[in-house]
């Protein structure tokens, strides 16, 4: 078997081995079961919330738990816009760069806050070390807030939640979210992250604070090479499905991702929390069943772009075939040769399928159909997904089929003991449909600006025809999935993408998380009904079947005439 194909599978063996421990250690977090990071971080803790004057323990209901996600949202937002508007004269600038116009400041302020990470500027010039480390802080923090609001759900989905308090004070029983939050940072994060950080330092990455070196070249050229404190941003980016890169090209950089040792190790995390997260679930409701279902369809839903987008790769670009070059790597335009075609087409699915967007090859360079993988993995995001809010995206496609299953067979539809009305229907059909009019409302307005303008946005692309309509779909696409990947030749730092693109982040971040844990909230409230010899059973595969077909219905219906229009119109361009 090919050694890039073994690589591929030891990459994903390993990020399943990891995540199952890891999974029930994150579900003892969450659920406040003892751990061996308590004497740890147990003072720790207590100095954040003494200092703060939070009650940890008081508990809150879904409502309290989303205002006080907005609130320091907002919060970080302010301070973030602050610091990249001000980095020219603010300390830890070495090497002089610049700060950033009002409107680049407002999509990378967004970007970060929602996980996004989508970076409409070079890392190297772009940024002083402290907006570097500002962006770092971020990184931590908004992983964590998607991974609080998503235990909230796992614990209202419990079979005992909040049944004995919703008289009494409204489901405040949901526990509280500033634990959640710093909990996912001090045990979960943190560790992980100082720990890879090391690994990467020891493999080249820098951590410095010095400026820029230089090296004389083998030409006999003087090199101003930039550095930095990449270590820790580049841990961080990837185990908390960021993204963002200290250096522009992202993870194809050789300090950011320095031999394929390294590149084992990031594209590992990429999919690990994502899928710990599912493990932990099924510890925190007692049904490991249910979890592993879960984790079947995500999984299956993976595979089905993994395994075609890897063959296309390997086997080269059919239009450099037909010019008689030989392609005995495969199609290696955007690729690292020290990575090679099959752990490229590996890192573009894993990152695309997660809302992490971190590259280590240039993902307008794939071929067209690994390119709609990618965008469907996007389009879908819930397979796997990001840390927390993958979940929180699959949960909505849990109500939607529980309704339509019960509804097929004549009973009220049920979720685990919980009755599904019109209020949580309306809003799992708010949400499912929020994603798609977000990309293709927004990709067609900027197609109808270029095609009415082509003297003004010209420079927006390198490529007009259908491979320019993908980058268009496909920046949209990254957008409100929060992913943060691009097709590079879309010229994208300008008023119009900054603030468009910063918009759809906004809106794709926080109402797929504001609408599931409303819905768990709202089921938690209800009086629990048991279960029968006619209760819709939820951890079979039949069950997983039709929460697939949902999901495919969807998509398809979404998202097909687009991508007929963009890369399926351009497969058929260079195979005709």
């Amino acid at each position: 078997m090919n050694t890039e194909i073994l690589g591929v599978i030891a990459m994903f063996i390993a990020s399943v081995a990891l995540a199952i421990p890891l999974g029930r250690y994150i579900g003892k977090v969450y659920s406040g079961d003892k751990t061996w990071a308590d004497a740890i971080f147990n003072p720790l803790d207590k100095l954040f919330f003494k200092v703060s004057g939070i009650n940890p323990d008081k508990g809150m209901n879904w409502k309290q738990h989303l205002t006080v996600l907005l609130t320091i949202n907002l919060i970080w937002f302010l301070l973030s816009m602050l610091v990249l508007m001000n980095m020219g004269w603010l300390p830890l600038n070495p090497d002089g760069n610049p700060s950033m116009s009002a409107d680049l400041a407002f999509n990378t302020s967004i970007s970060f806050i929602s996980n996004t990470n989508l970076q409409h500027y070079s890392g190297e010039s772009g940024l002083s070390y402290l907006g570097q480390l500002t962006l770092m802080l971020w990184q931590f923090i908004s992983a964590a807030a998607g991974m609080a609001a998503c235990a909230v759900v796992f614990i209202a989905m419990k079979p005992n939640a909040n049944t004995a308090v919703v008289a009494k004070d409204l489901g405040k029983g949901l526990g509280n979210f500033y634990n959640l939050f710093v909990k996912s940072l001090t045990r979960i994060l943190l560790p992980i992250s100082i720990v890879i950080a090391v690994i990467l330092l020891f493999n080249g990455t820098p951590m410095t604070f010095k400026g820029k070196d230089q090296y004389v070249s083998l030409q006999g050229d003087t090199v101003n090479v930039s550095r930095g404190p990449a270590a820790a941003m580049v841990a961080i980016k990837q185990l908390g499905t960021n993204g963002g890169g200290f250096f522009g090209v992202n993870s194809a950089h050789p300090l950011e991702n320095p031999n394929y040792f390294t590149n084992i190790v990031e594209n590992v995390l990429i999919i690990l929390i994502p899928i710990a997260m599912v493990f932990a679930l099924g510890y925190m409701i007692k049904r490991q069943r249910f979890a592993w279902m879960i984790f079947g369809i995500m999984t299956i839903g993976f595979l089905l772009f993994l395994v075609p987008s890897i063959y296309v790769e390997i086997n080269g670009n059919h239009a450099i075939g037909k010019m008689g070059i030989a392609q005995p790597l495969g199609s290696m335009e955007g690729k690292e040769v020290r990575f090679g075609s099959a752990a490229s087409a590996y890192w573009g699915i894993t990152t695309t399928v997660t809302s992490n967007g971190s590259v280590n090859a240039m993902h307008d360079s794939f071929t067209p159909l690994t390119g709609m993988f990618c965008m469907l993995g996007m389009m879908i995001n819930s397979f796997y997904g990001g840390v927390g809010v993958g979940f929180l995206n699959f949960y909505i496609f849990i109500i939607i089929a529980v309704f339509i299953s019960g509804l097929m067979v004549g009973r009220t539809p049920e979720f685990f003991g919980k009755k599904i009305e019109a209020k949580e229907m309306k809003i799992a059909a708010i949400i499912a449909l929020l994603h798609p009019f977000l990309i293709l409302v927004s990709t067609a307005l900027s197609s109808h600006l270029f095609a009415q303008n082509p003297e003004t946005y010209g420079s927006w692309l390198n490529n007009p025809g259908n491979h320019g309509f993908s980058e268009m779909l496909y920046e949209y696409t990254s957008s409100s999935a929060n992913n943060g990947s691009g097709f590079e030749g879309l010229g994208d730092n300008t008023p119009w993408w900054n603030i468009s693109c910063g918009i759809v982040m906004l809106l794709g971040r926080f109402l797929p998380i504001i609408g599931p844990v409303a819905i768990a909230g709202i089921l938690a409230n209800k009086k629990y009904v048991p279960e029968s010899a006619g209760t819709l059973k939820t951890d079979t595969g039949t069950f997983g079947i039709m929460i697939f077909a949902v999901i495919f219905i969807i998509a398809a219906l979404s998202f097909f005439p687009a991508l007929c229009l963009g890369p399926i119109a351009e497969y058929f361009t260079l195979n005709p």
